[in-house]
């Protein structure tokens, strides 16, 4: 995705997100429960009307705690549809607290959302795709390279002669 390397740098919402989370390790489920649906919410709509609506869709999603999100019911369906701070998609606010309940399980199992992830490491991203869609709802292909990309799990995120390339490299030598 070099194209995000010339088009990110200096722009208010693509260079913060370019030089300080594409493609840097995330650990935490809450962290990673929000980065997969933000690739969700981003299906068919550009990235940058994603990043406008972070905050306001982290305010509607609970800071995206999973446990959270999986005990939502019709009141707060009806909530986020409502709320014209987020991308009011029903489809994808269903797979949101589908997904919720599915990480949950994931803990459960594993531990953690991290962990989950970390078994099944490393993977080619066809297999990454048939993994993540027997396991999770509205995770095609571009959803799922996406977000392998975002969290460092599949190469791509940075062309190699980018400077946050660079400095990831250098903090997987230390």
């Amino acid at each position: 995705m070099s194209w995000y390397c010339d088009i990110a740098p200096g722009h208010p919402f693509h260079g913060p997100y370019h030089d300080h989370e594409y493609g840097f390790p995330l650990s935490g489920d809450a962290a990673l429960f929000e980065r997969l649906c933000l690739e969700i919410f981003q299906a068919g709509l550009s990235w940058l009307i994603v990043l406008k609506k972070r905050d306001s869709l982290k305010l509607a999603f609970e800071g995206f705690d999973p446990v959270t999100v999986a005990a939502y019911g019709e009141a707060d369906l009806a909530r986020l549809l409502a709320d014209a701070g987020i991308i009011r998609n029903r489809r994808k606010i269903l797979a949101v607290i589908d997904n919720a309940g599915r990480v949950n399980r994931l803990v459960g199992q594993y531990g953690s959302f991290a962990g989950w992830l970390a078994a099944h490491h490393p993977r080619s991203k066809e297999a990454w795709v048939k993994l993540f869609k027997q396991t999770f709802v509205f995770t095609g292909g571009e959803v799922v390279n996406e977000f392998l990309m975002s969290i460092g799990y599949l190469p791509g995120a940075h062309r190699p002669d980018c400077p946050v390339a660079q400095r990831l490299a250098e903090r997987q030598l230390l």
